[in-house]
């Protein structure tokens, strides 16, 4: 033990009232996840939904928003996103 309180985990970067603008802006990267779901969605997520939150988007397109929030915070970190 050295002491100190430990350290509280820390919030997760991407959260599901992040609009797709926000996300993509601060994580380029996301952009490759959100263009995986395009053809499940059955339209450019980043072209109509683009300041939608990830929550709404996820309802209205019929995505599973725990994985998507999942796969957006891996590839936001630097890892390579599952393609769905």
């Amino acid at each position: 033990m050295t002491g100190q309180p430990p350290t509280p985990p820390h919030p997760p970067a991407i959260t599901p009232d992040m609009t797709l603008l926000d996300v993509v802006a601060a994580y380029p990267a996301t952009e490759a996840v959100f263009r995986s779901r395009d053809q499940a969605a059955g339209t450019c997520l980043l072209c109509t939904a683009l300041f939608d939150s990830i929550a709404v988007a996820a309802a209205r397109h019929g995505l599973d928003l725990e994985t998507l929030t999942a796969d957006l915070e891996q590839a936001a970190a630097g890892g390579v996103a599952r393609q769905k």
